[in-house]
């Protein structure tokens, strides 16, 4: 029997280029070729789409629940497969589970989940997101104040072990709350330090830049803004050309016109990407839930705290791609590669992940041509089909 699969369609993107009337080879989990429909192997397995298209799957790497569990509440390997399970029937094949700021010993049993979850193989599980407990307070959106702290060395061990076992980890700090010394040693280690919850003017957020942090948590939202005189940290993140920031497309976090304004904006290499900050709601009817005995109420699109905070985002990523597309006006492709090549390249990923070339993990979507999600597939096995 022959490991060779073969998935034919009308349409594939490999994450640049559009391939008609084609076939995707995959080999052990992995992309071994794009080729013609009538070049396929002879010995292949064949599964035929049928119609729509065949794209690489969605990364997101700021996921804080779905199916009905947070991270925050629950920070097991359970919550992790839930997790996955939930973000797969929306297009997403890889993702970072978030805890926001919490206690110590629940940011180690996080940290411990994930470990376990990497060393199971949980599909979809790409590794943790730590946003906080080192933020600004005067930026703290739904983060508990009561919660927030400095970055000590007994944190920055903490960090540093977790990075060696986990196979990826993305931290948020608040520029002015860390040194940049500390970005550096974190970021030497591995870690992918981004910028958010940060009320940092621009000198500052620029100096941590310089320092290793490469990644700036969803744009706009909880952070210095743009300003004439001072530039802040929205300012800084689309001045630099090396760092990748995070944006949430469902026109409630971040007003069209300011979305628009950005992508014209942004500068050099690094580029602007899709996240969710999907909470416990994400493929569920739940209409509300609590997070650190606080509630949380789903309506409107919105997901708010009693005194109107947004908190999370009631957003799945095949979704926001259509938001980017639909609202927006970005051609399909440039929102599939928000979606999918540009978070991998912010994390450094992108060798194997993001899009269909030869030797990429074999995770893609099957669209209908009203790009509504048919089938999700994980290092080429079939996880989800409507």
């Amino acid at each position: 029997m022959s490991d060779l699969l073969a998935i034919v369609g009308p349409r594939i993107f490999d994450g640049h280029h559009w391939h008609d009337d084609a076939a995707l080879l995959i080999e052990f989990g992995m992309v071994s070729a794009i080729v013609p429909r009538a070049a396929v192997p002879a010995h292949s397995s064949l599964l035929h789409t049928g119609d729509g298209m065949v794209v690489p799957g969605f990364i997101d790497l700021q996921v804080n629940g779905g199916g009905g569990v947070l991270f925050n509440n629950d920070p097991s390997v359970a919550a992790i497969r839930t997790m996955c399970a939930a973000h797969a029937r929306f297009g997403t094949t890889a993702l970072l589970p978030t805890l926001i700021t919490d206690t110590v010993p629940v940011t180690e049993a996080a940290i411990a989940a994930g470990n376990s979850a990497a060393a199971q193989g949980i599909p979809g599980f790409l590794g943790l997101h730590l946003e906080g407990p080192h933020l600004s307070l005067a930026r703290k959106g739904t983060h508990d104040p009561a919660l927030i702290r400095p970055m000590d060395d007994a944190d920055l061990r903490r960090l540093v072990a977790a990075r060696a076992a986990l196979p990826n980890l993305l931290l948020t700090v608040a520029a002015e709350t860390v040194t940049p010394a500390q970005i550096t040693t974190l970021a030497k280690t591995g870690i992918v330090v981004s910028l958010g919850h940060s009320d940092a003017s621009y000198a500052v957020a620029t100096a941590a830049f310089d320092a290793g942090a490469t990644m700036v948590t969803h744009l706009f939202n909880a952070m210095s803004q743009l300003g004439n005189r001072e530039p802040g940290l929205v300012g800084a993140a689309l001045h630099s050309g090396a760092v990748s920031a995070g944006l949430i497309a469902d026109g409630i976090h971040v007003h069209p016109a300011a979305i628009a304004l950005a992508l014209r904006a942004k500068a050099g290499n690094g580029k602007l990407f899709l996240v969710t900050d999907a909470m416990s709601q994400t493929g569920t009817d739940l209409t509300e839930f609590t997070l650190n005995g606080r509630t949380i109420t789903r309506s409107g699109g919105a997901l708010r705290l009693a005194d109107g905070t947004l908190a999370g985002a009631d957003l799945d990523m095949i979704d926001a791609v259509a938001f980017m597309h639909e609202v927006i006006g970005v051609p399909f492709d440039e929102a599939l590669r928000m979606a999918g090549l540009y978070p991998a390249q912010a994390l450094g990923i992108a060798d194997t992940h993001g899009h269909l070339s030869p030797g990429a993990v074999a995770s893609f979507v099957h669209l209908s041509d009203k790009h509504a999600v048919r089938a999700t597939w994980i290092a080429g096995a079939e996880v989800f089909r409507a």
